[in-house]
């Protein structure tokens, strides 16, 4: 009989199903369920019990680890269970106030809901460098621990349930943006038959440069500007970036490419600009995204 902590696994999807996975490499004893049947065959055939039921599942483990498309499809799944002891943890998305109000749902039920953000596809959970960002009751965190950083190092970001999936959105928001501006780019160059290898190089160093932890590390000047709220301008003032964003809008019009991302950049330099924010830095930008157009 093994002696890790059992474990269940509610949703069965390409998350879920790498999840139960790595549970139960690790030697966790594992129970599955999902809400449509057929998922769970070849998890049972590397050791894991497939429940018959969402109770069943729920009333395996102490532990329960959730992993479905939005904070309804928990709703769906678990609505009428008895969660009274069990501590759930969703890695599901779903806006922070949704999470937060889930919080108190299952609260109310008895049972303590852990919230969750897996920074990794599937094929990196339980890798080295899969993280996961979680909040709710620090206590609840602390005593499954060992178990949840068996899908990554476990990072705990405050009681607030809806801290997990802003610092989850955050991070996605930066991804997505970052390989669709490299895709814009790609496409751009593209124009003039220029492959995307040629330009990746140059791509990369300039994310470097963003990331690098010197005093030159553009990331690291932005936070701390931001912290102080004073944004110096002197070297490369706002209104001249916001003069060179129209002319990034203008090429890619030019060769007939979508303008949606750089007219999204330009738009909201413009709006900096002409709040007063033409001398200061690129940091000031901020300051308009605090205080969105009506």
């Amino acid at each position: 009989m093994s002696s890790r902590e059992a474990v269940t696994v509610i949703g069965l999807g390409a998350m879920g199903s790498t999840m139960a996975e790595v549970f139960l490499a690790a030697g966790h004893p594992t129970t599955v369920w999902n809400r449509t049947p057929g998922k769970a065959s070849k998890l049972v055939a590397a050791g894991a019990v497939e429940a018959a039921t969402a109770a069943d599942a729920v009333a395996a483990s102490n532990l329960v680890v959730i992993s479905q498309v939005d904070y309804a499809a928990m709703d769906d799944s678990l609505a009428g269970v008895d969660l009274s002891g069990r501590v759930l943890v969703n890695l599901s998305s779903d806006s922070p106030d949704r999470l937060r109000g889930a919080s108190k749902s299952v609260d109310d039920r008895g049972g303590t809901l852990v919230t969750g953000g897996i920074m990794v596809p599937p094929p990196g959970i339980g890798q080295p460098g899969a993280y996961v960002f979680y909040s709710g009751p620090a206590d609840a965190v602390e005593a499954h621990r060992e178990t949840l950083e068996v899908l990554g190092r476990a990072d705990y970001m405050g009681a607030d349930p809806g801290l997990a999936m802003l610092y989850y959105q955050a991070m996605l928001n930066m991804f997505w943006t970052t390989l669709a501006s490299y895709m814009y780019s790609a496409a751009l160059i593209g124009t003039a038959g220029v492959g995307p290898e040629q330009l990746r190089p140059y791509a990369a160093a300039l994310l470097s440069d963003m990331t690098d932890e010197g005093p030159m590390g553009f990331l690291k000047i932005l936070a701390a500007e931001i912290e102080k709220g004073e944004y110096p301008g002197d070297e490369n003032n706002l209104h001249m970036q916001a003069v060179g964003s129209e002319h990034v809008v203008d090429a890619f019009e030019q060769v007939g490419l979508d303008t949606g991302m750089p007219r999204a950049l330009a738009t909201l330099f413009a709006r900096a600009d002409a709040a007063g924010h033409g001398l200061d830095g690129l940091g000031a930008l901020i300051e308009v995204i605090r205080k969105p157009a009506l």
